[in-house]
């Protein structure tokens, strides 16, 4: 196999979740070579009630990719403290979300690809799941940001039953929410404000056209 240079040190974890990392996108390392081709990690992000679960659990059956529900990743006391009205902080994020990118790490080792929901509100948060490229230069990491209305997003959170996300926790979310800046240059943004089945549509379109680009 051909040698590349060795890819630069990546960031250590900041010990105060509430520190920003400096780079928000991966260093180049040369891209896949022909004995490690390209795997993609697409993570569906977005508020509560932006559709997270129908667009990937969608994206899963038309691709053929295994599906990460970040929810079950939870901790139990996560778990209780948001069934109990409590949003969590980002202490209490920290640990999960690494848990996530070591998760969606370990499924590539058999797949050329890994669909993840994760709401990853802030930019920090985007931060610790792009980290999954550093050191993996055959590895992509793609988000897919549903974007819909406070409005839009409250009603279906209210038509949902047995689940521990409460309409006004909405609001919340929505107030942590950092839309993707322009220098994301791994976001791709989906109107999430239709019908189910025009969200689908439209998010598989753009994971489609990333994956014939790199094909």
């Amino acid at each position: 196999m051909e040698h590349k240079p060795l890819p630069p040190t990546p960031p250590t974890e900041p010990n105060n979740p509430s520190s920003s990392m400096t780079t928000h996108n991966p260093p180049t390392n040369g891209g896949p070579t022909p004995e490690s081709p390209q795997k993609h990690i697409w993570v569906i992000t977005g508020p509560a009630g932006c559709g997270k679960t129908s667009v990937a659990e969608h994206l899963h059956q038309t691709f053929s990719l295994p599906y990460l529900e970040g929810d079950t990743y939870h901790t139990p006391d996560n778990v209780s403290k948001m069934a109990a009205g409590h949003p969590l902080t980002d202490t209490d994020r920290w640990d999960w979300l690494i848990t996530l990118r070591t998760a969606c790490l370990s499924t590539l080792k058999t797949s050329p690809g890994v669909i993840l929901t994760c709401s990853a509100l802030k930019r920090k948060y985007r931060d610790v799941l792009r980290i999954a490229s550093y050191g993996h230069p055959d590895v992509k990491v793609h988000f897919v940001f549903l974007k819909a209305s406070e409005v839009v997003l409250m009603e279906r959170v209210r038509g949902r039953k047995d689940h521990y996300m409460k309409d006004y926790m909405v609001k919340s979310q929505v107030e942590s929410l950092e839309s993707p800046g322009s220098d994301e240059t791994d976001v791709l943004l989906v109107d999430a404000g239709g019908e189910a089945e025009v969200v689908k549509g439209l998010a598989e379109g753009l994971v489609k056209k990333v994956m014939d680009r790199s094909a």
